[in-house]
């Protein structure tokens, strides 16, 4: 599967530095940024940075960091993950990740998605009774404005527009344009109706669970006449140098991580069981590089994916151990994944 493509993900989660001490928003966006450069010096495929407004992150806008990745970097391929299109202006998103494309020589994508938290709607000011209009239209312009030629469209979230051209072109004639989807099925077969590849979010649970969006999305595309492009996964984890290692450094901050969004959703407090639990059976994929490598091939195997991204911070983890992360990611794990899938 020399085809096979392997990700890192995050949202800039804030860390602590190596004396415990949680680092300002500045400096962990920049963090952000030399991680991206070691992930492209050890060749992984593409860096994701995923759009939030809320305290405990610092990337609010990825496509601004993006643009700093992209003057560092040279083959790292550079996508959102996920760029809240509800609560944005498709011409802006359009333009600024075209912009992007630019900087790095083709190397963007955008993954377009309705957002997991809901803080932009109010920041920006759309009502949350909107939720799905608002995607649903915005979707449709941004899929016109992907040709790159004059637009005409009208729709009830924004004003319409009359032949309008929109600049930058990128030089490819295309933006490399994804959507996320965490587990609607009306989200798979609308991303199949426009034609796009589908990142699945698997955050819980077996990953087989979500076997059946993978063959609902190629029978939607089959239907629609669309193609059904490779699909993607994109699944939390944490890499040292030993099991026992990555759990301890992972498990304190992910606890207080899940357990803040936990109050959000009316979830009971983490228990350490069930945390053991999801890394030994379900998708998180944490421990030594051998054994992420192996959970990853089987997750791969059996769904048949194209791609996997890691979504590899979730809280405050530190500095250091981010790198040592980022780093076993690339030489160690990817490597070996390809090894046994080979096998």
């Amino acid at each position: 599967m020399s085809d096979l493509l392997f990700g890192l993900d995050t949202f800039g989660d804030v860390p602590e530095d190596d004396s415990g001490k949680t680092v300002s928003h500045a400096a962990a966006i920049r963090q952000v940024v030399e991680e991206a450069v070691l992930a492209d010096e050890l060749g992984v495929d593409v860096i994701a940075l995923g759009e939030h407004h809320r305290p405990e992150y610092s990337v609010s806008t990825p496509e601004t960091v993006l643009a700093g990745i992209a003057t560092r970097t040279s083959r790292i391929r550079l996508a959102s993950g996920v760029t809240v299109l509800s609560s944005d202006d498709p011409v802006r998103v359009f333009q600024r990740f075209a912009t992007v494309d630019a900087l790095s020589n083709g190397r963007a994508e955008v993954i377009l998605g309705r957002g997991s938290f809901t803080e932009s709607f109010p920041l920006f000011g759309y009502d949350l009774r909107d939720y799905d209009v608002l995607f649903e239209e915005k979707i449709e312009l941004f899929a016109k404005l992907l040709d790159e030629k004059p637009v005409s469209w009208s729709g009830t979230v924004r004003a319409p527009l009359e032949n309008a051209d929109v600049f930058p072109k990128t030089d490819s004639g295309r933006l490399d344009t994804w959507v996320g989807v965490g587990g609607s099925p009306q989200s798979v077969v609308r991303t199949a109706h426009y034609g796009f590849p589908l990142m699945l979010a698997i955050i819980g649970g077996s990953p087989e669970r979500f076997a059946p969006y993978l063959d609902l999305y190629r029978r939607a595309a089959e239907q629609f006449g669309t193609t059904a492009y490779p699909v993607g996964m994109h699944s939390p984890g944490f890499i040292a140098d030993t099991d026992e290692e990555a759990k301890e450094i992972f498990w304190p901050h992910y606890r207080v991580m899940r357990d803040r969004i936990g109050k959000l959703r009316g979830w009971p407090p983490i228990r350490r069981a069930e945390f053991d639990a999801e890394v030994a059976n379900g998708s998180l994929y944490i421990g030594s590089p051998e054994t992420v490598a192996r959970r990853m091939a089987d997750a791969i195997r059996s769904l048949g994916v194209g791609r996997f991204d890691l979504i590899y911070t979730a809280g405050a983890q530190p500095v250091s151990a981010r790198m040592r992360a980022v780093e076993l990611y690339g030489s160690r794990v990817i490597p070996l994944v390809r090894d046994m899938l080979a096998g």
